[in-house]
């Protein structure tokens, strides 16, 4: 557990956090520029005091001003990754990896072969900073810290320098190391693309305040989020698990519950865990079963509330199985459907919508 009560003013600008994510995992610290991200991880690093509150991951406290502790941040066992990688020219992939690792005084529970592996690092031990690109260099940085043997690794905007292609090229090794790594990962982003593919815990923080906080489908539902995200962020996050993929038709089925939603096969396999993001803009609303249509995938519901999302549309909320999810239809569509809480619907989502929001995870809970 990640437990922080922490207040600290710089200048006009104060933090006031609270919040108790479970750990390991990846706890996401979301927010506009200026919302007190980076404040509040460069205080769970101890490069900025406490005003007051507390911060201790599982049994160890980290800073306490009643009592007058305030780890240095030597002693902490965390590891920090920047924007920019902050490798040492003089120093090829090996030198900049064993670096960390000489410095430790923690026991070692990462290799450096097995930090290799894991950011597949293997054909770049020999080339120089200069010589990578800014996704190879993060993934050394990355490298570096794990093998600092960190209780806690922080990850401070790691995709914000990168072009879109070096972002997609990194996120699978940073999706690996959530999965196999074992620590708690706090992971700042403005991105809440990389958000949903990512984490596990958010805390959403707008002027130094926690505005939501708790696992990552339900701060996806969440009325706060919207107001920082905007609307087209807006949708539920569903987990679920590859039942069948058809090869003849190039769609994987998905098991929500009791019923399957089929969408483009991502190179899914029969058993895969994967986490959808169903945007409430794509999904299409109807009060009788669908026939004769193309859309391949189709959940059955019942509205459970309905809410004024501006001036001319709709954000209904439907319970399908134990999850809800979130569509935005035009107040002429709800009054024409005459669409109420307790009415049964059928939600329509196409399969080409998904793509690009299909994350495979390691089991049931992954999500939190």
């Amino acid at each position: 557990m990640l437990d922080v009560v922490a207040r600290c003013r710089r200048e006009d600008f104060t933090l006031d956090v609270a919040f108790q994510a479970p750990t390991p995992g990846v706890i996401a610290l979301f927010g506009r520029s200026g919302a007190g991200k980076t404040t509040l991880i460069n205080m769970l690093a101890g490069l900025l005091p406490l005003d007051q509150g507390r911060i201790a991951l599982d049994d160890v406290t980290l800073s306490d001003r009643a009592h007058g502790i305030e780890t240095p941040p030597e002693q902490r066992g965390v590891g920090y990754v920047f924007q920019d990688a902050r490798l040492f020219p003089h120093l090829n992939v090996t030198g900049n990896l064993t670096y960390g690792l000489r410095r430790t005084k923690r026991s070692v529970s990462s290799t450096y072969e097995q930090v290799v592996a894991l950011l597949g690092l293997e054909s770049l031990v020999d080339r120089r900073p200069h010589q990578l690109s800014g996704g190879e260099r993060q993934r050394v940085a990355l490298g570096r810290a794990l093998l600092a043997q960190p209780r806690m690794l922080l990850l401070d905007e790691p995709l914000a320098s990168l072009d879109q292609a070096r972002r997609e090229e990194l996120l699978p090794y940073l999706e690996r190391l959530r999965d196999q790594a074992r620590i708690p990962i706090v992971y700042v982003s403005h991105q809440f693309e990389e958000i949903v593919r990512l984490a596990t815990y958010v805390v959403v923080l707008d002027g130094g305040r926690v505005a939501v906080a708790g696992d990552l489908p339900s701060v996806a539902l969440s009325p706060a989020l919207r107001a920082i995200a905007g609307p087209e962020a807006v949708g539920a996050i569903l987990r679920g698990q590859v039942a069948a993929v058809d090869s003849t038709t190039g769609l994987a089925h998905i098991q929500i519950g009791a019923q399957r939603l089929a969408i483009e096969n991502e190179n899914l396999a029969a058993g895969d865990w994967v986490r959808l993001q169903l945007l409430a803009r794509d999904l299409v609303l109807s009060t009788v079963e669908p026939q004769g249509l193309s859309v391949r995938g189709v959940l059955r519901g019942k509205i459970v509330a309905l809410q004024a999302d501006g001036g001319r549309a709709v954000l209904v909320t439907i319970q399908v199985e134990d999850r809800q999810l979130l569509a935005r239809i035009t107040t002429g569509a709800a009054a024409a459907l005459a669409l109420q809480s307790g009415c049964g619907v059928w939600v329509l989502v196409k399969a080409v919508s998904l793509r690009g929001h299909v994350f495979t995870e390691t089991g049931p809970d992954a999500t939190g």
